[in-house]
């Protein structure tokens, strides 16, 4: 498709009035208009078709977007955003269908727009599962109905309200409300700000993971674990490797009586060949550990891959 440069952008400045009259410069589609560029796009790859398309949706993008301000975020973040979801939604689009080109784009603007606020709030505050998502998006507009924009604490008939309306517990709300009236304050800020070089809050934090060294060596281990049962492996038969496999191993395992149907014994005979072949595994595996040095002696239990 086009690229963006040729698209009209918000400037630096931030003047949203000069951009708004940029694209009411383009042209609104009629149906049959919308139709024909619409296939021509998809059938014959017509990028001017498409930057057609995209252009006249333009203003919509920007009323959308609009309907995001309260976020904290530039409102030409959020219309190049919208304008990238535009421009998937003529991609996506399927004129046959019967439907106007406006109606199927608003999802996948809004979706776009959505998931620029998702990136740019923090997921701790705002919480990753469905219903917080919901309270996120839809609880200013809520409390815009109510007349509760400027109000810290909500009142308790006012988060019966919007637990009501959006399906939702009333701790969910309380929490939400507390979480978005809240200052997110960044990690990358500097320890002083009269001192170059003085590091950030992030220098701080202690990393409760297993650092390179132990990483490594734990990853050596296993390594070598898993070559002492891969050698081991070679000293069962074939039907022992089988069995010890599949009720061993595999997941989910095999039953006793599905492997006995497949050998034409009993189940107990089954049972006798697994525990055999676990016998004569485990040993082998010790031999050779001890061999390579791996435990302190040939009696001590191997820690290997568990079966």
């Amino acid at each position: 498709m086009a690229a963006r440069s040729m698209f009209p952008a918000i400037s630096p400045d931030g003047n949203l009035s000069r951009y708004l009259d940029q694209i009411r410069a383009f042209p609104m589609l009629e149906p049959n208009e919308e139709y024909m560029l619409a296939k021509a796009w998809k059938e014959k790859g017509d990028v001017a078709a498409a930057h057609q398309l995209v252009t006249s949706h333009l203003r919509l993008v920007a009323k959308i977007a609009m309907g995001y301000r309260g976020y904290g975020l530039p409102v030409a973040d959020l219309i190049s955003e919208g304008n990238l979801g535009m421009m998937h939604a003529v991609k996506k689009f399927e004129p046959e269908k019967g439907f106007r080109l406006a109606t199927y784009a608003m999802w996948w603007i809004k979706a776009a727009i959505q998931e620029y606020i998702l990136r740019s709030w923090s997921l701790v505050k705002i919480g990753t599962t469905a219903g917080q998502k919901k309270l996120f998006f839809n609880l200013r507009r809520i409390k815009g109905q109510i007349q509760a924009i400027d109000e810290g604490d909500l009142k308790p008939e006012q988060v019966t309200h919007i637990a009501d309306e959006l399906n939702v517990t009333e701790a969910e709300v309380m929490s939400m409300n507390q979480r978005m009236a809240g200052n997110d304050r960044s990690l990358n800020v500097p320890l002083s700000r009269d001192s170059e070089g003085a590091g950030e809050w992030q220098d701080w934090l202690e990393d409760d993971g297993v650092d390179q060294e132990t990483s490594f060596a734990e990853h050596e281990e296993y390594a070598a674990r898993q070559s002492l049962m891969v050698n081991a492996m070679r000293n069962l038969n074939e039907r022992e490797q089988r069995i010890l496999q599949a009720r061993r191993l595999a997941e989910p395992p095999l039953t006793l009586e599905d492997l006995a149907t497949e050998f034409s014994v009993s189940r107990e005979r089954i049972r006798q060949i697994e525990v055999r072949a676990f016998e004569k595994l485990q040993k082998a595996v010790r031999d050779k550990a001890a061999e390579m040095k791996l435990l302190p002696d040939a009696d001590s239990e191997p820690a290997l891959l568990p079966l």
